[in-house]
């Protein structure tokens, strides 16, 4: 059974500033390769322990605008705009809801872009956050 069809907000941003981050192998290099022959990356750690910070840090050195994707059908009380393009996973998270679907409006349908099309047509980087919990 779907569930509720759900309203996201997509507020794109430049990081201005370097954000701090030490490199702890080749992830730098790996990453910047990976970008340019438009290979996806998946990170994979604990909570906390700084792939987010990683995505930052990689968004400012390729100087790729970033997003922050929210679920507008719920005041989770965060203010929006914080520099990253990120989607949060969670058990109820679809395909579509993340590509995009068709709406019915009237006689006619129309095509809702979803947060993660939207991110690929800015040119962002795209982060799915616990993407393990989606489905």
């Amino acid at each position: 059974m779907a569930g509720p069809f759900r309203e996201y907000a997509v507020e794109e941003y430049t990081v201005d500033r370097e954000p701090y981050y030490v490199p702890i192998a080749d992830e730098v290099q790996l990453f910047e390769v990976a970008y340019e022959q438009k290979i996806p990356v998946l990170l994979k750690g604990p909570t906390g322990c700084g792939k987010t910070r990683f995505i930052e840090h990689m968004a400012y050195r390729l100087g790729r605008p970033m997003a922050r994707i929210r679920d507008v059908t719920q005041d989770d009380g965060h203010a929006p705009g914080l520099p990253i393009i990120t989607v949060a996973c969670h058990e109820d998270l679809t395909a579509s809801d993340l590509v995009g679907r068709y709406l019915l409006e009237g006689e006619s349908t129309r095509w809702i872009d979803g947060p993660l099309t939207r991110a690929v047509k800015a040119g962002a980087i795209c982060y799915l956050d616990e993407v393990v919990e989606a489905r």
